[in-house]
Parts: C-alpha cells; sequence; structure tokens
C-alpha cells in the first residue's frame, strides 16, 4: 500500500471561472455540475473533468491575497502551439534544444504549461511536477 493515490490536479487563478472555461475549451473538458438542487457559489473551486475519463480531474481554484506565481506543478498536454495561443496562451522564452518536442506555454493567467507533439495514437494528457 502506498502513503498517496493522486487525486486531482489543483490550480490558483484569479478568476477562476474564466480560467476553468479556458481550460475546458483548451483540452475539451466539461465544467462538472454540482447535481440536482445544489448551488456552487461562484467563489467555490470549479471541477473540470475529461468526458472520456482518460485525463486527470483539474480543480480551478479562487487565489488568495498571499498567492503568488507558482510553477512548481504545472500540466503537460499533446497539442498544437498554434491553436493554444489562437485561445489565449502565450509562448514562454526557455532554453530548449532545437531538436525538442515541447513548447512551454502559459494560459490567460500566467500558468505555465507544456505542450508536447501529439503521439501516433492521438492527443492525451499527463500531469508533469518538478
Amino acid at each position: 500500500m502506498t502513503a498517496a493515490r493522486f487525486k486531482a490536479l489543483a490550480l490558483e487563478a484569479r478568476d477562476h471561472q474564466r480560467l476553468a472555461d479556458w481550460w475546458c475549451e483548451a483540452l475539451g473538458y466539461e465544467r462538472c455540475a454540482p447535481g440536482p438542487r445544489v448551488h456552487w457559489p461562484d467563489g467555490w473551486p470549479v471541477l473540470i473533468t475529461d468526458p472520456e475519463a482518460v485525463g486527470p480531474p483539474i480543480w480551478v481554484t479562487p487565489a488568495g491575497e498571499e498567492s503568488g506565481p507558482h510553477h512548481a506543478v504545472r500540466l503537460e498536454v499533446y497539442g498544437q502551439v498554434a491553436e493554444l495561443v489562437a485561445l489565449g496562451a502565450r509562448e514562454v522564452p526557455t532554453h530548449r534544444p532545437p531538436q525538442a518536442h515541447w513548447h512551454l506555454l502559459a494560459d490567460p493567467e500566467g500558468n505555465r504549461f507544456g505542450v508536447f507533439t501529439p503521439p501516433p495514437e492521438g492527443p492525451a494528457v499527463s500531469l508533469g511536477v518538478r
């Protein structure tokens, strides 16, 4: 038995509602509905999930006043840089080898994520931890 199991990824955001929508569009994820007769206030975290149940669940949470940019944990996705930039991401300058099959981008709130060339079997999502 292990000491812990992966549950979900959490991203802090100044405008967590907008960022949840952005990641839904970028990854093809959907917001989880709270259920019948349940209302989640706008200030509560937003859970987004992969409708195909391939990628991990992601909680997009409101950032507190003390929060600053943290880049110790980031998403790593398979995708097309140009499409993600068109959605509002920006490329982050980095020292990567010319033959590298990845790019470093930032979402609209500055959270960094890696974009990798899709493998032959198709897109998927993985969690990158540094």
